[in-house]
């Protein structure tokens, strides 16, 4: 990736990653070229999943890496992280997690980790109020989405030693120029939280020398690189691959605005979805991609391109491909105006969609107490 300042970035028109921002990223293409990415091939992967498929994943970095090892049924692994940083999260955080479950569900070795050490640097969230909600709320939200916590390695950040040590040892692997240019600017949080970050991405193969992938949004790229950097310099006892990342696109707002931060609590959709009933509310206020007039639309149909309930409808509400391309074709030939297709396929799914995972996630809460953390 090109090294560049964020504020500096900012000056020039380019375009900007920060994972303890709010930046926007609205050009997926620029962006590949930008930072060197590879446009991810959904065909490289046995058995694509739906983020796969309908091209929600975008890019990555050493893919084949890992889809050699899935297919040759060699050791790597996947790793994920918490931030327990509010109670809610935005709902395009489960494209990260049905990535994860699927290079869980083929065989790689998979950890969560509680960034409570973050948190606390970053949010100013203490340790005791980060494992609380980690515990309440976010591990039975993923464990909801489809983690299988019989499958997953769990511990915090605060409670594993050998990624603090980890962490130490990389911390001696970039200069502060280095690091300036990659996260814009050097504050004792950030420098803390980042070089834990590489310690938490690269721990798994002290255990064992194997790949591993971490499925993230784009905000995120920064660590990565950081751990791409430190791996290469990292010399002893131990070979470390360089980590592989797969990048998701981001879910919108309802209002269409491209945002980033899961601590936006304006125009989005969260989970848990308390109130199923204000579901109808939410989508027919949310932006699509309708034409000027009735007629207009009829004789030239939708643009479900610029339509967010089409969005979440593909990215998260309808999972057989029969009933999205249904929706598709409903909006396309103008059979069916914006107000018809919402009450017909955007209202029903997400009701589906948020009654399935309430039910998932209070069976996960009653269950949370079998989970062991490693220490």
């Amino acid at each position: 990736m090109p090294k560049k300042s964020a504020n500096k970035g900012a000056k020039e028109g380019k375009v900007l990653v920060d994972p303890w921002g709010s930046s926007l990223i609205e050009d997926y293409e620029r962006l590949i070229k930008e930072f060197g990415l590879e446009h991810f091939d959904n065909n490289e992967f046995p058995e694509p999943n739906l983020q796969m498929r309908r091209g929600i994943n975008f890019g990555g970095q050493d893919l084949k890496a890992i889809s050699d090892a899935i297919k040759q049924k060699k050791p790597h692994y996947c790793l994920t992280g918490i931030m327990p940083s509010s109670e809610k999260i935005h709902l395009g955080t489960e494209t990260v997690v049905q990535n994860v479950k699927y290079f869980q569900d083929h065989g790689a070795k998979t950890f969560l980790l509680v960034a409570d050490l973050e948190a606390q640097a970053t949010r100013g969230v203490s340790l005791e109020e980060g494992k609380r909600r980690a515990l309440e709320f976010h591990i039975p939200t993923y464990v909801a989405l489809g983690l299988d916590p019989k499958k997953t390695i769990f511990y915090l950040q605060s409670e594993n030693k050998k990624v603090s040590n980890l962490a130490a040892v990389c911390a001696q692997k970039i200069t502060e120029n280095e690091f300036r240019a990659i996260y814009g600017s050097v504050h004792p949080a950030k420098v803390m939280s980042a070089f834990i970050q590489v310690g938490d991405i690269l721990w798994p193969q002290l255990g064992e020398e194997m790949p591993g992938i971490i499925p993230v949004g784009i905000d995120q790229a920064p660590h990565i690189r950081m751990t791409r950097d430190v791996a290469r310099r990292l010399k002893g006892e131990h070979k470390f691959f360089l980590p592989s990342a797969v990048y998701n696109k981001y879910t919108s707002a309802l209002d269409g605005s491209f945002k980033m931060s899961k601590n936006e609590a304006v125009g989005k959709m969260e989970l848990p979805e308390e109130n199923i009933s204000s579901l109808d509310k939410k989508i027919n206020k949310a932006l699509t991609g309708g034409r000027a007039t009735m007629e207009e639309q009829r004789k030239k149909g939708g643009i479900p391109e610029k339509c967010v309930v089409f969005e979440y409808c593909k990215n998260h509400f309808i999972r057989d491909d029969k009933g999205l391309n249904e929706m598709f074709e409903g909006c396309v030939s103008g059979k069916n105006l914006c107000g018809e297709c919402k009450a017909k396929y955007g209202i029903p799914y997400a009701k589906k969609f948020f009654e399935d995972f309430n039910k998932k996630f209070e069976e996960a809460k009653k269950n949370i107490g079998k989970i062991n953390f490693l220490k």
